[in-house]
């Protein structure tokens, strides 16, 4: 069975709380969504202003989300629910452990509505010394081929 592939619009929220501070990170940028079976695929490249193109893959599966990057920065990371998954983050200023502990995961398709879904609630602790808490609002739309 080949996988459909949809041409979409990603929209990617996260907010991150570190005790009295707060950061909103926001960007859009063209992608591709597939799927197969019981499996669901988002792949779009950032361009962050300060670094190298980042190529990012979200895999969604009934029991997990992963997000896997390369390119500027290298990292893949694992979210399942009530969980605490461990990766590392390789960033042009160093390696990054990371411990996430996955509150939440909430996910509709683009399959089941005009809008994709994906929100993920979370705490991230860094070099086993910085807790955090993320919020990550994921929101896809297809594109008009028009």
């Amino acid at each position: 069975m080949s996988a459909i592939q949809t041409p979409v619009q990603v929209y990617l929220k996260t907010e991150i709380r570190d005790e009295d501070q707060h950061e909103t990170v926001e960007m859009s940028e063209p992608g591709r969504f597939y799927a197969r079976g019981n499996t669901e695929v988002i792949k779009y490249r950032e361009h962050p202003e300060d670094g190298e193109p980042v190529d990012t893959m979200i895999t969604i599966q009934p029991e997990k989300v992963s997000i896997k990057r390369s390119g500027g920065v290298q990292m893949h990371q694992t979210f399942r629910r009530e969980m605490e998954t461990e990766n590392a983050y390789h960033h042009p200023y160093g390696v990054f452990h990371m411990q996430t502990r996955t509150d939440a995961i909430e996910y509709r398709s683009i399959n089941e509505a005009d809008t994709g879904r994906l929100f993920i609630n979370y705490q991230l602790t860094l070099n086993q010394d910085v807790t955090q808490r993320h919020r990550l609002t994921l929101t896809l739309e297809r594109e008009d081929l028009s």
